[in-house]
């Protein structure tokens, strides 16, 4: 059965109507995503690289978590809901720290329009990456990165597989956030 996503007006509200995944991505409704950055106590980074069977960007590096939030759902549900499925790992809403929402409107060549805005939150772990189950429908493979390797990808975004070039000022903001955060 197909997953239902509220329909959001343009400031990120649900309209009252839920539609499935499916007429969300091919009549361009604006919906909500939940997006969550991890991140340890040495300042590393988890990042996502996306499942080579995705529709939109397979294999890119990516958020550590991320995926729609569904009809009725909250941004915080969402973000445990996800990271649990995603990577196999409990987080709670109550770690979750909310470092705003984000306006991302793309379409793609095979026909998806997603205008989505990002709930997007940060949260320190202590996983390690032998912590992590992955699934496989979603996830390819996992990786820390340090503060520097972050911010050398995103001096050289749209080179090498890491990152969606035109979201360059949603990373930074990712950055900056986990910084203040580790020092």
């Amino acid at each position: 059965m197909e997953d239902y996503i509220d329909i959001v007006d343009n400031q990120g509200k649900p309209t009252g109507v839920s539609v499935t995944k499916t007429e969300i991505h091919t009549k361009g409704h604006l919906h909500n995503t939940a997006h969550v950055w991890l991140y340890n106590s040495y300042g590393n980074i988890l990042l996502q690289q996306r499942a080579a069977s995705k529709e939109i960007c397979p294999l890119l590096w990516d958020v550590s978590v991320a995926g729609h939030i569904d009809a009725g759902e909250t941004p915080e549900q969402a973000a445990v809901r996800e990271a649990k499925e995603e990577i196999g790992v409990d987080i709670s809403e109550e770690n979750l720290l909310k470092i705003g929402v984000f306006e991302c409107f793309n379409s793609y060549p095979n026909g998806i329009i997603d205008n989505e805005f990002h709930h997007t939150f940060i949260i320190k772990t202590s996983y390690r990456l032998e912590d992590f189950k992955l699934q496989r429908e979603e996830v390819e493979a996992l990786k820390y990165v340090s503060i520097k390797t972050f911010q050398t990808i995103l001096n050289n975004i749209g080179l090498d597989n890491h990152f969606i070039a035109s979201n360059k000022a949603y990373y930074e903001l990712v950055l900056e956030s986990i910084c203040k955060k580790t020092t």
